[in-house]
Parts: structure tokens; sequence; C-alpha cells
């Protein structure tokens, strides 16, 4: 289910805001029925008209993207700076990104024009996987590590227990390579727990999401997820298992 006004800003009707308008001036029937309150959710099964025009179904569409560093996780940017949309100008549909890497973190980031796909993938409830490689300032030991295993607390809150592995550590120059999974989705989360434990991240990427890897891809390149993929994904948010 998504907010009506998200619903047709998605479609191209208008802006998220211009939506909201029509939505108050009661130019816009689901099943029917005049809306004329924000906050509404639809369904992809409700029939949506707009000023006496039905909303065409847009076809659904998943991408995999291997976001590189110094692009924003955003359609636009008001500052001019790249964003991902950037790298999908040839698909017609209105994409936007399932969740957000940091402008300096690179990986795997899904598009899609599929909301409620979204926001399952997005909600903490669901626990999908996410999995991290990020080089650190230092190297930490094992009762560090620990700690973000057990959870750390952080300004907003404990996180929850996250599955650490010490990669390489290398005393010569005192930096090491960890990698670390969570399924939480704070803001720049895995940077706060390593500066949590005392070891600053230099360079971070996302490279697995669930089942998902970036195999075969370079930054800045794409591929369509297949329909079993989608699939897969929707049970594993569904039942909230690992693999």
């Amino acid at each position: 289910m998504e907010r009506l006004q998200k619903v047709l800003a998605h479609a191209g009707v208008a802006s998220r805001r211009k939506s909201e308008q029509l939505i108050l001036d009661g130019k816009v029937r689901v099943n029917g029925k005049t809306i004329k309150e924000l906050g509404v959710k639809v369904s992809s099964s409700d029939k949506i008209e707009v000023e006496g025009v039905q909303l065409e179904k847009e076809q659904k569409v998943y991408y995999l993207l291997y976001k590189p560093r110094g692009v924003i996780s955003a359609v636009s940017d008001d500052k001019n700076r790249k964003v991902v949309t950037d790298f999908f100008t040839d698909i017609e549909k209105r994409i936007y990104p399932v969740g957000r890497l940091d402008y300096d973190t690179s990986g795997l980031l899904i598009m899609t024009n599929d909301g409620e796909f979204a926001n399952m993938l997005t909600h903490p409830k669901f626990e999908i996987d996410k999995t991290y490689v990020a080089r650190l300032k230092g190297i930490p030991e094992r009762d560090d590590l620990k700690k973000l295993e057990r959870g750390i607390k952080l300004e907003d809150g404990m996180t929850a227990p996250a599955r650490v592995k010490l990669l390489s550590g290398d005393k010569k120059t005192g930096k090491a390579i960890v990698q670390i999974t969570i399924h939480e989705g704070r803001n720049r989360q895995v940077r706060r727990m390593f500066e949590a434990i005392g070891f600053p991240v230099q360079k971070l990427s996302r490279e697995q999401f669930a089942f998902l890897t970036l195999h075969g891809l370079n930054a800045g390149e794409s591929r369509e997820l297949s329909s079993h993929e989608v699939k897969l994904l929707r049970v594993l948010a569904d039942t909230g298992k690992r693999v």
C-alpha cells in the first residue's frame, strides 16, 4: 500500500505537492469515490481517476545498479550533482532508488518504480541483509568487533546485532578491511558503528543485498533483475529468512 499522492507523482501526473493539491481540490477518485484528504493509501488493484481520466497502471521495472562514489541516491539534486537516475536516461519510466547509499559510498543499489516493493525491502521489520566492505583506519581487535556483533549504542539508539569479519589487516599502513552485515538502514549507520568503536571508515562499499551481488558489473553499470529474483526478494521479506 502506498499513499495516493505518491502514486500520482510516480505515475507522472504531477509533482508530489501538486498531486496533494489535486486531491484536496477533489479531482481524484479511487474506486469511484472522490478523495479530498491526504494520507489515503491505495494498492495496485485500486482504480484511480484524475479529473475523470483513469490512471494507467505502469509496468513495474526492477534494476540493480553499481553506484559509484560521488553520486547522490536521488532522482534530482538542487546542487546539480550527479544522481543515480543519470545512469538510466534510456528508461522512460520514473524509477527511483530503494533506500539510499551515501554520496561517498559505492555499491549495490536497487532501482524501481514499484513503491510497495521498495517499502518491503527497506522497512527494518522485514530484516533484509545488506553486506558492506569497509576500509578502516586502524586494525580492530576481535573484542572490538564483538561490540558490533552484540549491538552498539548510537545517538539514535542501539543497533541490531551485526555479523562482522576481519578480512585483512596491514600493520605497516595501519589499515584494515572488514566485512559487516546488517539489516537496518539508518543514515550513515555503518560509518557511525565503526566510529563508535574507534575505527573511522576511509572507504565503504555495499557488496551484497540479500542474495544479490555486484558480480559482472563495473561502477556505473546496471542490469535488470529477473522475475525470479524479484519474486525471491518478496519471499525473503515476507518470511524474514536469511540467505
